[in-house]
């Protein structure tokens, strides 16, 4: 017990910090959103979308160099992830039986499109590990402030919209693209998904909503104290302790819903 309190006075608060305030930025639109995900039954929509936000990042960097203004690059993902948005609404229209394989198509094209672009790049080795796994360790206060202010702006869009088509689709595609640059495509699947699967039995929507955003902060305070501790990579331990506290409480919510108490 005492060497773990000593380890803990030995954390680098000052860049856990900024780390727990960019997690708590993308759960705060993620869980609402990955609630109408599993309620749409387009689970993967996500994968696809921040590829594609990615792959829109990636070609600005590329064609402008690497000194390419933050704000072009954020443009360059949005817009892509803009026009894949409204080629899905498009296609739901069309076949929305077979909306999910349209999304599946949409990821596997800008996931391949990415490794195309990277394979004479002698950084893209790095630049694919950091668009999937996340660098949200190295996040400065200023890229939260800015994104803060889209979140706050998201967030009153998702409760003034909710329930169109065209503006949930419109919504997703710039929260994964803020949540992209944050903390990568694996954590942003992770965190739209697992919460809301967790909590998926649970009655009562305000209730749901409030649970589904406790399993999520609590993955990610696990997940980034213990890559502290571990000198673990934090993306994807963040990624295993929602999964575990998914699980859990999954797994409790269960048991209360079969006790005669």
């Amino acid at each position: 017990m005492n060497a773990l309190l000593i380890s803990l006075n030995d954390l680098s608060w000052s860049i856990l910090l900024p780390a727990f305030c960019a997690g708590v930025l993308v759960i705060a639109t993620h869980v609402p959103l990955g609630m109408q995900v599993l309620q749409r039954g387009i689970i993967f929509i996500d994968l696809a979308i921040a590829q594609v936000a990615g792959l829109g990042a990636y070609f600005v960097t590329m064609v402008w160099g690497s000194e390419a203004p933050v704000l072009w690059v954020q443009l360059g993902a949005m817009g892509m992830a803009l026009v894949a948005a409204w080629l899905l609404v498009a296609t739901e229209r069309v076949t929305t039986r077979y909306q999910e394989p349209v999304i599946g198509i949409v990821f596997v094209l800008a996931a391949t499109a990415v490794v195309l672009l990277l394979a004479n790049d002698p950084h893209g080795g790095q630049h694919l590990s950091e668009l999937l796994a996340g660098q949200i360790l190295w996040i400065g206060w200023a890229q939260i402030f800015y994104s803060a202010l889209v979140t706050l702006a998201l967030l009153g869009a998702i409760v003034l919209f909710q329930g169109k088509r065209f503006w949930f689709y419109s919504l997703f595609a710039v929260a994964i693209t803020v949540s992209v640059q944050l903390v990568g495509v694996y954590l942003v699947f992770a965190t739209l998904i697992i919460p809301a699967l967790a909590t998926i039995k649970l009655e009562g929507k305000r209730r749901r909503l409030w649970a589904t955003y406790l399993v999520a902060l609590v993955g990610y305070v696990l997940g980034l104290l213990g890559s502290a501790l571990f000198d673990l990579p934090t993306g994807p331990l963040i990624v295993w302790t929602l999964a575990v506290v998914g699980v859990v409480a999954l797994l409790m919510l269960r048991r209360q819903r079969s006790s005669p108490f």
